[in-house]
Order: C-alpha cells, then sequence, then structure tokens
C-alpha cells in the first residue's frame, strides 16, 4: 500500500511543483545571456501553473506538458510514463493539501532546461499520509516551440 501511495505520489508530483520566483536561483554558464533569462522566467512559470493544476488535480494538464516519452523515476525506484501519471491524476484519490518549494535551480542549455528543487509536500493518497521533504531533478525540452517536460527523478529526504 505504501509502495503504491508512494509511487502515485510521485506520479503526481512530476507535474505540481510550485515555484516561487524569490527562491529562484540561477547559475549561470559562461555566456550567459537573456534569452537564458527568458526561458528561465518561461519555466519558472510553468512550475507555478503545475502546482496550481495538481492542487486542482487537473489531468489536462498533465496530458498537455508531459512529453509522450515522458518517464519518471519515483524514490522507490519505480518507472512511471506518462500515461500512469495522467491517470493517477484523474482517479481523484490522490489529494495534495500544501507544496512549497525551495532551493531551486534552474540550468540552460540551448533548448534543454534542468530543474533541481527541494519539496515539502503535505497529502494523502488512499488515506495514507505522503507528508514529507523531497529534493528532485526534472528536464524539461523545448520541441516545435513549446516546452515539454520529458524526465523526472525523486529522493525522499530529512
Amino acid at each position: 500500500m505504501i509502495n503504491t501511495c508512494v509511487m502515485l505520489l510521485f506520479c503526481v508530483v512530476t507535474v505540481l511543483p510550485a515555484f516561487s520566483a524569490q527562491h529562484v536561483a540561477v547559475h549561470p554558464r559562461p555566456g550567459f545571456d537573456s534569452p537564458d533569462q527568458e526561458i528561465i522566467r518561461q519555466i519558472v512559470d510553468m512550475e507555478r501553473q503545475s502546482k496550481e493544476a495538481s492542487l486542482r488535480r487537473d489531468s489536462d494538464f498533465s496530458l498537455r506538458i508531459l512529453a509522450d516519452d515522458y518517464v519518471a523515476i519515483t524514490p522507490l525506484g519505480q518507472v512511471t510514463t506518462k500515461q500512469e501519471t495522467i491517470s493517477a491524476r484523474r482517479s481523484g484519490q490522490l489529494r495534495y493539501e500544501a507544496m512549497n518549494i525551495t532551493d531551486m535551480v534552474v540550468r540552460v542549455y540551448g533548448d534543454t532546461a534542468v530543474v533541481t528543487a527541494r519539496a515539502d509536500v503535505k497529502g494523502h493518497q488512499l488515506g495514507e499520509d505522503f507528508s514529507g521533504p523531497y529534493r528532485y531533478t526534472r528536464v524539461w525540452i523545448r520541441r516545435s516551440g513549446q516546452w515539454q517536460i520529458v524526465s523526472y527523478q525523486a529522493t525522499v529526504t530529512q
């Protein structure tokens, strides 16, 4: 039961972080320029939208933002696909009460953006509490002018 809860948690966590701009740390590469700053702004805004969608259990957002070849790796090492993530959100059995994202870093590499952050979440899946701190990495790519999530990995922290 707990393994299922953790797996479903991270199916949804994949598209739910809410990043406040005041928590964004940018680590520029040599040659960091204003187009990178615009990309960072776009990624931070999409992360904010993801949080709002998760709190509302909006599966349509996941359908739009996750790439067809999306994969997530949960803290238990389970691989989760786009369809599994959408199904978990649609079930309505997963409920988030609160999310706080801190220590976010966005790195831009052309049409790829890598986000790392800490997420403190409070919620329940099938009556089981999955609240706690996590660290994660999310990879965004730009395809045909649209940003999509292609990969996500989360680790439970203390």
